[in-house]
């Protein structure tokens, strides 16, 4: 991630927590008092969100300590001490809300990615999230699916075409909107062509649309339509799978299978910080 980002982003999210001021912590605790805390994982998965921590906490108290135990990408297991921090006891008691939602959130994308791979357990696949993405937190969700062995898929708009049901039929047909399209792309963007039928795959394969997409097909389906789309043409499957039926598309031959799921439906990890006094 970037760093200025992150230092940006957690300056709204802190400034929509705060409000004007930490009541609890300012009238129990003087103003220099200091402590130490950590953070425990509470079941396993994989962990993400080390810069949040070690940002997030600085720009509450310069002079904090914040150790990180473990690497982006890393799994935890419960009980695991993930972080330390030592600093003004304000400024921990402060942020913390809003690290641990950054860091659960995080950690179960790519929990849940992680999960996603090992359910499909083929190799010769991968797995790509959607922009179905928390808006405000799509960065820290696409960078969590690449944590979890993951790998994106487009991360804005203008990362590059494509060409959905809707655009289509508005235009006309596949071939005519790929055309027009290419005719004024740049040679460095791709086209994605969303097909939910053999004759749109063949559509699509005609005019070389660089990524097909099979759009809620069952996995005979998909495993057909995939022997219609020469290389290099990449072939995705989208639509209707999740962590339940993902392993029935596993061995259809497709390239990449996208997943809503793995942002819109995740389930954060259970991650909590103790003072030290507690344990």
């Amino acid at each position: 991630m970037i760093g200025l980002k992150v230092r940006k982003d957690l300056e709204q999210f802190f400034i929509e927590d705060i409000g004007t001021s930490d009541l609890s912590s300012e009238f129990l605790f003087p103003i220099d008092e200091q402590a130490e805390a950590v953070f425990i994982a509470k079941e396993s998965g994989v962990f993400c969100g080390k810069e949040v921590i070690e940002i997030g906490f600085q720009m509450l108290d310069e002079a904090s300590r914040i150790e990180v135990n473990i690497t982006d990408g890393d799994v935890v297991q419960e009980g695991d001490v993930i972080a330390s921090v030592k600093g003004n006891i304000r400024a921990i008691l402060t942020g913390e809300r809003v690290i641990l939602n950054m860091i659960q959130r995080m950690s179960g994308v790519a929990t849940m990615t992680a999960r996603a791979i090992e359910l499909l357990d083929d190799t010769s696949i991968r797995i790509c999230d959607t922009r179905k993405t928390t808006p405000g937190l799509r960065m820290y969700e696409k960078y969590a699916v690449r944590c979890g062995g993951g790998v994106n898929h487009r991360i804005t708009l203008d990362g590059g075409v494509m060409l959905k049901d809707n655009h289509i039929a508005q235009f006309g047909s596949i071939e005519r909107a790929v055309s027009h399209v290419r005719s004024r792309l740049g040679h460095m963007t791709k086209i994605e062509v969303e097909t939910s039928t053999e004759e749109e795959v063949l559509e699509a394969v005609k005019v070389q649309a660089d990524v097909i997409m099979f759009d809620n097909c069952s996995p005979k389906e998909v495993e057909a339509y995939t022997k219609l789309v020469p290389e290099p043409l990449i072939s995705e499957a989208s639509g209707g799978i999740t962590l339940d039926n993902l392993a029935s598309f596993r061995k259809t031959g497709v390239n990449m299978i996208s997943l809503g799921c793995l942002t819109h439906s995740v389930q954060s990890l259970d991650i909590s910080l103790r003072m030290k006094g507690e344990l």
